[in-house]
């Protein structure tokens, strides 16, 4: 597998550990994250990282990863035994632990890691808070996240350090023009996950009733179900479609790579987003940063965008979405929100703040 071979000049001098789900380029959901890699091996002098299931990567020569198995169908148990052995096998190949979105791989690693006087960090970015987060922040030395809405926990720990964008694959000089062969039809954009928390069959009837009203709307699904109630969720959205007579409006686009999904953002005018995460959703910043209206329910975004953008969680519905969208079609966007995103979210900015802090502390 080809590797860069650029070793970092201003290397923080420290050996990190990472600990993510998956490492591969072309994942719909998690292809960002090998970009953070990237910018984590530009300052570090080496990094390891641990993941669950591995596909197609490209990172520098001082990266090692090494999978627990999932792409070969390895067994629950033996991911264990291959994580264990991992974190004691490669001990003095990492000084810090950096563990992204995943509580669990805290609570089994602290013990072995406090042992050997590993500095452990989490990443966590969900309102959700369960036992196993309460139990990883006690374990955990330091706990970044993305807003103060992301991480419902107290904790002395916490870093609020920004979400990690790739601005340079986002920030387009023009929307909305490319690839839309319908030059009369405003088009509106859903990137993530198809799921009940998403709510995108609100989205599909809010689409329906504009068309009844005689307006030229489309809609685009990037994504698709993750789960069996996922799947189910969204094959009962299709069936709806299909028998509504919506197939020429609403698109189903599937899984798209991170390389490919910026020609949706590029040929839409408007990215819907009424997540109930109550997260910083990353697919709302890039529509802002690609120069889309927005318009969003998610809390996380609530004194981010003007209050013509945001839709309260309690409100949403079929009419209110419908108008909603009607308003800010005839709207124009504001310049700010690109900014916004470009100054607080830009990944070149957070990783060498993380590694500072970790560093430093």
């Amino acid at each position: 597998m080809p590797k860069q071979k650029t070793i970092p000049k201003n290397s923080s001098r420290k050996r990190l550990l990472i600990v993510t789900q998956k490492v591969d380029m072309n994942d719909p959901i998690l292809g960002f994250f090998h970009r953070w890699i990237v910018e984590f091996a530009a300052n570090f002098e080496r990094v390891t990282v641990i993941c669950l299931q591995k596909g197609e990567y490209q990172l520098p020569q001082h990266v090692r990863v090494f999978s627990l198995g999932k792409e070969t169908k390895k067994s629950r148990f033996r991911y264990l035994i291959n994580f264990y052995s991992f974190i004691f096998k490669e001990r003095d190949s990492y000084d810090t632990v950096f563990v992204h979105m995943n509580p669990i791989y805290v609570i089994l690693g602290a013990p072995v890691w406090k042992s050997f006087g590993k500095k452990i960090a989490l990443w966590y970015v969900h309102k959700h808070v369960d036992l196993k987060l309460r139990i990883a922040e006690k374990f955990a030395g330091l706990i970044f996240t993305a807003s103060k809405e992301s991480f419902r926990l107290p904790s002395q720990k916490l870093r609020v350090a920004g979400h990690g964008i790739d601005i340079g694959q986002f920030a387009a000089s023009s929307v909305g023009v490319q690839n839309n062969t319908e030059p009369n039809t405003y088009r509106l954009l859903s990137v993530g996950r198809i799921s009940k928390t998403k709510q995108v069959r609100i989205m599909v009837e809010a689409v329906q009733k504009l068309l009844e009203q005689h307006c030229s709307f489309a809609l685009t699904l990037v994504g698709s179900g993750v789960t069996t109630e996922d799947k189910q969720y969204e094959n009962k959205i299709k069936h709806f479609v299909k028998e509504a007579g919506l197939d020429g409006s609403v698109q189903f686009a599937g899984n798209i790579s991170p390389s490919a999904v910026n020609t949706y953002y590029r040929s839409a005018q408007m990215l819907i987003n009424l997540s109930e995460t109550g997260s910083m959703d990353k697919a709302v910043l890039e529509g802002m940063l690609s120069g889309l209206q927005i318009l969003t329910s998610n809390e996380a975004f609530k004194n981010i965008v003007p209050a013509q953008n945001f839709i309260s969680p309690a409100d949403v519905g079929i009419e209110i979405l419908t108008k909603k969208i009607q308003e800010l079609s005839q709207t124009t966007v504001d310049p700010d929100l690109k900014k916004y995103v470009m100054e607080n979210h830009n990944i070149k900015n957070l990783i060498p703040k993380i590694a500072s802090i970790l560093s430093e502390e």
